[in-house]
């Protein structure tokens, strides 16, 4: 009974050794044949402009590559590349008073991104990723601004990480 019970164990060994996908601590699941990564710089084209925006979506995404896989960061044109622009930057109001002025206001940042995987072309994708934060509208959005803005950006590399290789 012990002896076929090591044989069923060593055969179930020996057929997963075969299996290539690479899983992480992070739940991102990598192929082995991805060795590098590179994050081009987003430009920003959204109509209102925040100063340092594109550097620092560009920043944290490569941040996040470099914290959360074991890809190496290119310069050039990596097996895994990251492109995109910034396609809106808008604050608006939400909520009304009774004096007809915003209470609520809310930022909404919007990036396009395109993914491109040399291993697998089938999970490339284009996907315009967007997130918001409200804000108190008597504080004035230059008072949170760039608090708002660091969150909507770790959101939205949180979602352009998990697209890529997590398969969400």
């Amino acid at each position: 009974m012990r002896v076929s019970a090591v044989a069923l164990f060593l055969v179930m060994i020996l057929a997963s050794s075969g299996c290539t996908v690479n899983y992480s601590f992070t739940g991102a699941s990598i192929p082995p044949q991805l060795e590098t990564v590179s994050v081009q710089y987003f430009d920003n084209r959204a109509p209102v402009i925040y100063p340092s925006l594109s550097q620092d979506l560009t920043d944290a995404l490569k941040d996040r590559f470099q914290s959360r896989t074991r890809l190496r960061l290119v310069n050039d044109i990596g097996d895994a590349d990251f492109e995109g622009e910034i396609t809106q930057y808008r604050s608006q109001p939400l909520a009304v008073q009774a004096d007809e002025r915003a209470s609520l206001e809310r930022l909404t940042i919007s990036v396009r991104v395109v993914y491109t995987n040399a291993a697998d072309p089938d999970l490339d994708f284009e996907t315009t990723f967007t997130r918001h934060e409200d804000y108190d509208a008597r504080v004035g959005l230059e008072a949170v601004e760039p608090d708002l803005v660091k969150k909507i950006i770790d959101q939205i590399v949180e979602d352009v990480f998990n697209r890529a290789f997590v398969n969400w």
